[in-house]
């Protein structure tokens, strides 16, 4: 599949041509002409999943669309042009375009983390948007014991996962919102603009000596406990998080006291 993305702009005008065969032969088949629109632009936007970003995603999921405007094939209401808008906005609500609109994670990006990240079997791990469960997968592959929890703000694309990852605990909803302090470990495949927000979340819920794991980008508000390399070159930075020191700790030499 990343061989045929790289023969861009093949892949867009192919899943055109699918949705196009889509659409002839349900309307042929006596299907209403708006019913056929919605599944064919429904197959441009579940292919633009494969996209590698946002703006081929945009390009291969609207393609059809706009295509069947320009050859006036069929006569349709001026509020149906705005159905692959809304199929769009469902696959991608608009705070996964403020986050990480769908950056998946490569099966073995993850693979040398035990031997610096070293979890008990039964670890919760958190993937934190998890899209369609390609970074559980990787998770997975490197704690094959751990329990695997994903959290994904899109309906569809936290089913497709669910579907994808039945071993795992996948459920809707907001990342930043959700409540990491159960977690031994939190994995991210964010973008550089969410790494402050991100490590701030972190020092704030996660508990001493917790993970907080990130594909390609740095939490430059960290001090990372390692960086690894991926087999496709890109880093994985590892930041722990740092024992709560009580006040008198704070002072130079100064030893922990010993409760009572």
């Amino acid at each position: 599949m990343k061989a045929l993305m790289r023969l861009w702009p093949l892949p867009a005008v192919l899943v055109w041509a699918l949705a196009w065969g889509v659409f002839s032969l349900l309307v042929r088949g006596g299907v209403n002409p708006l019913l056929a629109v919605g599944a064919a632009c429904g197959v441009g936007v579940v292919a633009s999943l494969l996209g590698e970003s946002w703006w081929r995603r945009g390009i291969i999921a609207l393609g059809f669309p706009l295509l069947l405007a320009a050859s006036g094939a069929v006569a349709l209401p001026a509020w149906a042009w705005l159905l692959p808008l809304l199929l769009l906005l469902l696959i991608y609500p608009l705070n996964a375009w403020r986050d990480a609109p769908l950056f998946p994670t490569p099966f073995h990006a993850l693979k040398s983390l035990p031997a610096q990240a070293a979890l008990a079997p039964s670890a919760l791990i958190l993937d934190a948007g998890c899209g369609l469960g390609d970074g559980l997968n990787a998770l997975r592959a490197a704690y094959p014991q751990a329990q695997l929890h994903g959290l994904e703000w899109s309906w569809p694309l936290r089913g497709l996962c669910a579907l994808r990852c039945p071993w795992a605990r996948v459920r809707q909803g907001d990342i930043w919102r959700a409540d990491w302090s159960a977690y031994d470990m939190v994995y991210l495949f964010q973008r550089p603009e969410s790494m402050p927000r991100a490590a701030a979340k972190a020092l704030d819920e996660l508990r001493p000596g917790a993970w907080l794991v990130s594909l390609e980008f740095e939490a430059a508000d960290l001090q990372s406990h390692a960086r690894l390399q991926a087999p496709d070159g890109r880093p994985v930075w590892l930041y722990q998080m740092p024992p709560i020191l009580f006040p008198n700790q704070l002072c130079l030499g100064a030893k922990p006291q010993t409760a009572l």
